[in-house]
């Protein structure tokens, strides 16, 4: 009886083992569909991508520098002005005056001045005779001096009146664009304040401030070299990219961050950027020649290493180490482990093994 059961024991045992074996083999020969794409070989620039924000190239508040009242604004808020043209007119009414009144002083020491000198001319004839005293002859000659220096002084009073009337017209600097009026029209305003009239900022051109890790600053420095390095700015939600250059690189790492700070020149004729705005930064630093490259989703990541399942005999793969030299938007630029032609999965790589048999769901 126990003979009997253990030979049914070994028939059921045989049976199952068969069975398996039969499974294991059906899902061996089984293909599993996947995503492929063919690795190119291409020149692909080398970038730098980071966050940036726009800056006014430059940036004037516009003060007083004479007191009175605003009798006129020559612009509306916002308008773009340019360098020259009328901004404020402060009342130059009491600034004529001051004008006239030292036009006036001037006149009456000029002509004392010319009493002055023709008595030191007689008293120096008077002198030679000996009609008067030394004593005398140098005291008059002093007056004539002294009035020689009132003179100067009010021509210098004149100059500072006429400077001062200047100031009641304010003129815009630079050309740019009139940001919110601080002070209307009517108001008293005083010279030098510390609330500007109004802020202009330059905006065409403008700068883009961003920022490189400190890993990054060889690169920079080697594409600075006898080339001019393009930059693109992409501002956020917009996807017409602005291109300028590099026009500016900071003289010390901040240690604080580990970065260094950059700023790129742009011609922003279309007003694409606006100051303040928050801007995808492309900053291209070189390029690698005859580049192999691979999607970077066909990239894989394993306790050996980074890998990719290699299709060959149209429906096998091979998992292949590979060495990635850097990533290029969605591609990858591959030093070791592919050569341009070969076919790679992009996709149902989780249910590979290197066993596997494949069929091409899609071709990337």
């Amino acid at each position: 009886m126990k003979i009997l059961r253990l030979v049914l024991f070994c028939i059921l045992l045989s049976a199952f083992c068969i069975s398996c074996k039969e499974e294991q083999k059906a899902r061996t020969e089984e293909k599993v569909p996947v995503t492929v794409a063919v690795a190119e070989q291409k020149d692909v620039p080398l970038d730098i991508r980071v966050v940036g924000t726009v800056q006014p190239m430059q940036t004037v508040a516009i003060r007083a520098q004479a007191s009175g009242q605003i009798t006129r604004v020559w612009f509306r808020e916002g308008d773009d002005v340019s360098r020259g043209q009328m901004l404020f007119t402060i009342d130059p009414r009491p600034h004529q005056a001051a004008l006239a009144q030292a036009q006036a002083n001037l006149a009456r020491d000029e002509a004392q001045l010319r009493n002055a000198e023709a008595e030191a001319v007689r008293y120096g004839e008077l002198v030679k005779k000996d009609y008067v005293t030394k004593e005398e002859y140098g005291k008059i000659v002093a007056g004539a001096e002294a009035a020689r220096a009132v003179v100067a002084a009010d021509r210098a009073a004149i100059e500072s009146a006429r400077v001062d009337l200047s100031y009641t017209e304010i003129r815009s600097p630079i050309d740019g664009r009139t940001g919110g009026l601080q002070v209307h029209g009517g108001n008293i305003v005083a010279a030098n304040a510390a609330t500007p009239l109004v802020v202009i900022n330059q905006i065409a051109p403008v700068y883009v401030a961003f920022a490189v890790p400190e890993r990054d600053f060889q690169r920079v420095r080697g594409a600075q070299k006898g080339a001019v390095v393009p930059v693109t700015a992409v501002p956020q939600g917009n996807a017409r990219p602005a291109s300028g250059r590099l026009a500016f690189v900071d003289n010390a790492v901040d240690p604080a961050t580990g970065t260094i700070s950059l700023k790129a020149a742009f011609p922003n004729t279309d007003r694409t950027l606006w100051p303040g705005q928050f801007v995808n930064v492309v900053m291209t630093v070189g390029s690698r020649n005859a580049a192999v490259v691979i999607p970077a989703q066909a990239v894989q990541t394993g306790q050996q290493g980074q890998y990719v399942y290699v299709v060959r005999d149209g429906s096998a793969v091979e998992m292949r180490p590979v060495a990635v030299a850097q990533q290029v938007d969605q591609q990858v630029i591959v030093d070791r482990g592919v050569a341009a032609g070969e076919t790679v999965v992009t996709d149902g790589q989780i249910r590979l093994t290197p066993k596997s048999k494949v069929t091409v769901k899609t071709q990337l």
